[in-house]
């Protein structure tokens, strides 16, 4: 037989019990379905994720303190800016923050973050300013009450109105809004990134925090390829202006470099999409046991065709292939049919993550399903194959 009789008996089979077609179809359209989709949701999240890690700044290290310790101080975030001990830092921002809630004209918002921090805060942290001014060095010696807001807190306390010029209350203090930043993407799992504000550190201090120990410090080196060089030189810093108890393991800060953060979540999304896929194709296989059980039907029902084709001389290969084909065209239908449906769905949030096609995926999900179908296939094609033609035309 040649290859377009047998895809035409195929089609012939497949036609001849519609609804049963249908619902075989159907188990390997949604496992096709949902591997694609799966995968594209762990690569959307992973993406968020790293433009959320690289919003952090490339060229930045975080200095933090540990088991909640007040060793960041303003001895030794002035130690850290040395151009001799540390030639590759550009800039180093201490950071105090705190939650406020911040009033305009009777309407309240409150902020997870309403940070304290140095001019150099803006360009360390990737948070430029949108329309209006950052606050300049001048403000920061004379701790004037100046406020750079972000998206979201211009959004909820003043609608339709500029806020450049207008004046908010801080948890009781007067702040001026000097300016807005500009608008940051915030990934699935974290806070708004757009839901803070920003203002001179010694405003904040007087106003709100106090003057105790920094929450961080922002060290900004001078280029991406120099961030190892500066961490390795704050570090040494560090070591030498802070105590420890006596081994590395119980150093009361740490310093997170967003490269390494970065690497990090790139190799726990790998294996959080692996996962999710494997999951996923054990739909797949669902799909290609359906096949195998409708199979098997279909050759009960055609015992006496199979018969009558043995007993007119068909070879045992040609009833072999005619079902194995049967088999993998409704695997390759299914598949077609539900990479469509990713393809749609993939147009969709789901659970807050926009999914991200990994075409790869796409050719593997299609490539298993004919395999599942040749695989599931081969059990009733084989038992057709072998049906004696005596045994086959006595068949009721």
């Amino acid at each position: 037989m040649s290859v377009f009789e047998v895809l035409r008996f195929a089609v012939r089979g497949i036609s001849a019990n519609k609804l049963r077609s249908g619902l075989t179809m159907l188990g390997i359209l949604i496992g096709v379905a949902a591997v694609i989709l799966l995968v594209a949701v762990g690569n959307g999240s992973a993406q968020q994720v790293a433009e959320r890690i690289e919003a952090l700044g490339t060229k930045t290290l975080t200095v933090q303190g540990v088991g909640g310790g007040s060793v960041l101080t303003h001895e030794v975030a002035e130690a850290l800016d040395d151009p001799v001990l540390a030639p590759d830092v550009t800039s180093v921002s201490p950071v105090a923050s705190t939650q406020a809630t911040l009033t305009y004209q009777g309407t309240d918002h409150s902020v997870q973050q309403f940070v304290g921090s140095y001019p150099s805060y803006f360009g360390a942290s990737n948070s430029p300013v949108g329309t209006g001014s950052a606050f300049t060095e001048d403000d920061l010696k004379q701790g004037r009450r100046v406020v750079v807001i972000g998206q979201t807190v211009a959004e909820e306390l003043f609608p339709g109105v500029d806020p450049v010029g207008e004046e908010i209350t801080v948890s009781g203090a007067l702040f001026t809004v000097v300016g807005v930043l500009d608008e940051k993407s915030s990934a699935s799992g974290f806070l708004d990134a757009n839901d803070l504000a920003i203002a001179p550190l010694t405003a904040v201090q007087q106003a709100l925090t106090g003057y105790g120990p920094y929450n961080s410090i922002i060290v900004e080196a001078q280029s991406s390829e120099k961030v190892a060089d500066a961490q390795a030189q704050v570090s040494l810093i560090l070591s030498q202006r802070i105590e420890t108890s006596g081994s590395s393991a119980t150093q009361p800060y740490r310093i997170q470099n967003a490269s390494q953060l970065l690497e990090t979540q790139t190799e726990t999304a790998d294996t959080f999409t692996t996962l999710l896929g494997a999951v996923a194709g054990i739909s797949l296989l669902v799909g290609g046991i359906g096949i195998t059980n409708i199979m098997l039907v279909t050759v009960t029902e055609r015992t006496r065709e199979i018969g009558i084709r043995k007993a007119l001389g068909a070879p045992r290969r040609v009833i072999l292939t005619q079902f194995l084909a049967e088999a993998t065209m409704l695997s390759l239908l299914g598949g077609g049919l539900g990479v469509a449906a990713a393809l749609i769905g993939s147009n969709f949030t789901i659970v807050g993550v926009k999914p991200v096609i990994v075409p790869s995926s796409i050719a593997l999900a299609l490539c298993v399903s004919v395999a599942i179908g040749l695989f599931f296939g081969s059990v009733p094609a084989n038992r057709a194959a072998g049906l004696r033609p005596i045994d086959a035309l006595r068949y009721e």
